[in-house]
């Protein structure tokens, strides 16, 4: 709204980012969160990989594993479950063994 605003009045005395536009902050850690991340990657990952399965069983426990499974390698769906599951996997390994 404020981009609006300043193309109708034509003031242009202030150029912003895309991400001080945007996101007002939300890309940024707090202390605890660095400290998680950066002193202890393995703590990290293994809390990352713990959430996206709880992520991914929460689903299951309300339509059912079994179709779950299905639309996780449903056709449409193949190419996104497969870079997912890639992804965690990487995080995973890559704490672990660095």
């Amino acid at each position: 709204m404020w981009k609006l605003k300043q193309l109708v009045a034509g003031d242009e005395e202030r150029e912003e980012s895309f991400l001080e536009d945007e996101s007002d902050g939300i890309c940024s850690l707090s202390y605890t969160q660095s400290i998680i991340v950066f002193v202890r990657p393995i703590k990290f990952a293994i809390l990352f990989t713990f959430g996206n399965l709880l992520a991914v069983g929460s689903t299951a426990f309300v339509i059912g594993p079994a179709q779950q499974i299905n639309m996780m390698f449903d056709s449409a769906r193949i190419y996104a479950t497969t870079v997912y599951l890639v992804c965690v996997l990487i995080a995973l390994i890559c704490a672990l063994l660095v």
